[in-house]
C-alpha cells in the first residue's frame, strides 16, 4: 500500500471512530433529562404566581425505565397546570405504559394537543434526511396507526382538556385562562376555534390567552399573535436534536428559524408580539435515539403579574 492509500485509510478510520464516538455520546445524552425554568410576566396585577409544567415530544417506547422515573419525579413540582404539546408515542404498544408513567402528573389539571406521532408510528428512514428539511407530512402507505383514541380517553378521564381545534376556559388561581389549541400543523390539520366566548372581565383583571400547538409553523404563530395571545406553547422541534456546541440547532423540522428551535422568545407579527415557548422535547423517534448538545427537557414556566 502506498503512502497516499495509507493516509486515506487513516482518515477514513478516524472518521468512523469519530462517528462511533458521537453516536455513543448521543445515546447517553438522550437520557440526561433536564428541567428548564422560565418566568413569564403575563398575569393580571395582584394575581399570585402560577406554575405551568410544559411537556412535549415524550415519544414513549415500552421499557424506557429512566424516562418513567424522571416523568414521575416531575410531580414533585406540584404544578398548577400541565400542558402537553403532543408526540407522546413512538411505538404501537406505548399507550398503556405511557399513561401509567404519567399517572403522578395526571392528578394535576392539564390541557393537551396531539402531534403526528400520536396518530402514526414512526418509520425507519435515512437519518441524514432529517437535516434536509421538514419530515414527511403525509401518512405513508405502510405506516402503522396508533391508538390515539385510547390515549386521548386516558388523558380526558383524568380531567385533562383536549384542545384539538377547540377552545376552553379554565380558572387557575382566581384568573380566567382562555385556551385555544389546534391539531398538528405539521400534518396541516389546524383549524382555528378562536377564543372561548364570554365577558372579558374587569380591565384590571383581563383574561389570559394561551395558544397550545404542536408544530410551531410561522403561519400558526402569526395567527395567534394577530389574535392577541399572551403566550404560545409548542414543541415538535426537539430543540434541533443534533446541535453544534456554540452554534445551536441545525434544523427545526418546520419553517421556524433554527435559533428559535428551543427556548422562550418573543414572536412578532404586524406590530404585535407574544411570548413563545418552544420545548426541546423529552424523547426521540425510536429509530433515531440520540441527542447531541441538546438534552431532553421539560419546562417549568412561572407565570407572574405584568409589570
Amino acid at each position: 500500500m502506498g503512502a497516499g492509500a495509507r493516509r486515506a485509510a487513516l482518515v477514513a478510520g478516524l472518521g468512523l471512530s469519530a462517528g462511533a464516538a458521537a453516536a455513543a455520546y448521543g445515546w447517553w445524552e438522550k437520557d440526561q433529562f433536564t428541567l428548564r425554568e422560565e418566568s413569564v410576566p403575563i398575569l393580571p396585577r395582584g394575581a399570585r404566581p402560577l406554575r405551568v409544567l410544559h411537556l412535549s415530544d415524550i415519544h414513549f417506547v415500552p421499557g424506557q425505565t429512566a424516562k418513567v422515573r424522571w416523568l414521575a419525579s416531575l410531580a414533585d413540582l406540584a404544578p398548577d397546570l400541565v400542558v402537553n404539546t403532543g408526540d407522546n408515542l413512538s411505538h404501537p404498544d406505548a399507550v398503556v405504559p405511557l399513561l401509567e408513567a404519567l399517572t403522578p402528573l395526571l392528578q394535576f389539571p392539564g390541557v393537551f394537543v396531539p402531534g403526528s406521532n400520536d396518530y402514526y408510528a414512526p418509520v425507519a428512514k435515512n437519518p441524514a434526511a432529517y437535516l434536509l428539511g421538514p419530515s414527511n407530512r403525509k401518512p405513508l402507505p405502510d405506516r402503522v396507526d396508533l391508538d390515539w383514541r385510547r390515549l386521548f380517553t386516558g388523558f380526558g378521564s383524568a380531567g385533562w382538556i383536549d384542545l384539538t381545534n377547540r377552545s376552553q376556559s379554565v380558572n387557575l388561581g382566581g384568573v380566567r385562562f382562555d385556551f385555544s389549541g389546534v391539531d398538528d400543523p405539521h400534518l396541516k390539520r389546524e383549524r382555528y376555534a378562536d377564543w372561548p366566548r364570554g365577558a372579558s372581565g374587569h380591565e384590571e383583571r383581563p383574561h389570559v390567552k394561551v395558544a397550545v400547538i404542536h408544530a410551531p409553523y410561522q403561519r400558526v404563530l402569526d395567527h395567534f399573535t394577530d389574535a392577541d395571545a399572551d403566550l404560545i406553547l409548542a414543541g415538535h422541534t426537539h430543540g434541533g436534536q443534533i446541535c453544534l456546541p456554540g452554534y445551536g440547532a441545525l434544523v427545526s423540522n418546520c419553517d421556524l428559524p433554527t435559533w428559535r428551535a428551543k427556548g422562550l422568545t418573543q414572536w412578532e407579527n404586524a406590530g404585535r408580539s407574544v411570548q413563545l415557548n418552544v420545548s426541546g422535547g423529552i424523547g426521540t423517534s425510536r429509530f433515531a435515539p440520540i441527542r447531541i448538545a441538546c438534552r431532553p427537557e421539560a419546562v417549568l414556566l412561572t407565570l407572574t403579574p405584568r409589570v
